[in-house]
């Protein structure tokens, strides 16, 4: 049965990764799936390519935070960026409206957590779900409201990782 409220949160890896794999689930028995990536911005994530062709819907908000000419993150937060979670924000009201039957609000709690959206406003959303849709929460630093509200919360736990010791990120493994 679907209806429930899931959190994949953590400093550990895996949490978009394991949304992706309750769409494919969701998908495989012919559940409309919806995902609104937040603060995800650009084209260079792989499994974008495998969402066109399952026919998944998808909308990445956001700017591509990587810097083209040295690879390093941008870690700033602009007025552009709470523009585009408030964007993101009204996406997923019309995901609710259209009868999706799961959808997944990747990268939300880290987004929230750092101030691009309102925790009251994400709330609110959260509250209009409706009865039947499931949804996913992903991100670092879930707020203690909406780890209140989830049925389900999975903490990713960091015990080691290959990007400290100067590994960078690998196109199809991590992006």
């Amino acid at each position: 049965m679907f209806g429930l409220i899931q959190i994949f949160t953590g400093d550990g890896k895996g949490k978009t990764t394991a949304a992706l794999g309750e769409a494919l689930r969701a998908v495989a028995i012919g559940k409309k799936v919806g995902i609104i990536f937040f603060d995800k911005g650009g084209t260079h994530y792989s499994e974008r390519k495998i969402l066109d062709k399952l026919g998944i819907f998808y909308l990445a908000t956001g700017r591509d935070r990587i810097d083209p000419k040295n690879g390093r993150f941008d870690f700033s937060i602009q007025y552009i960026d709470r523009e585009e979670a408030e964007r993101g924000l009204k996406e997923v009201q019309r995901l609710f409206d259209e009868g999706f039957d799961l959808v997944v609000l990747d990268e939300i709690n880290s987004t929230t957590s750092l101030g691009m959206l309102s925790e009251k406003d994400v709330l609110c959303l959260i509250d209009s779900k409706p009865e039947k849709t499931e949804l996913i929460l992903t991100g670092r630093n879930a707020p203690e409201f909406f780890i209140k509200k989830a049925h389900l919360v999975t903490e990713m736990l960091l015990q080691k990782h290959y990007f400290y010791s100067g590994v960078k990120a690998r196109e199809g493994l991590d992006y």
